[in-house]
């Protein structure tokens, strides 16, 4: 109980900054995963080269979308509860 004692709940004011900010950040990254893509094969002549560059940008995009998803998923649940709590 002591550490819920401490424990501030943070105000829909600052979700709404974290759910601004998640998402530039997001398409950053996806604006930078893009870029990289097409800088990637510049001046490479190595096949092997490309294909693991390739691989690794794959992967990293995939990885950002799994993240993407789970923000997605959790917003979600977030506007739910607001619903639900406007309904009470």
């Amino acid at each position: 109980s002591h550490i819920m004692s401490e424990y501030v709940r943070m105000t829909d004011t600052e979700r709404d900054q974290i759910d601004q900010d998640a998402q530039v950040f997001m398409r950053t990254c996806a604006d930078a995963i893009h870029q990289l893509r097409t800088e990637a094969h510049k001046g490479v002549q190595s096949t092997q080269v490309k294909e693991h560059r390739t691989a690794v940008l794959d992967f990293i995009e995939d990885y950002l979308k799994r993240v993407c998803k789970l923000y997605s998923e959790q917003r979600a649940i977030r506007v739910k509860r607001v619903i639900d709590k406007k309904r009470l």
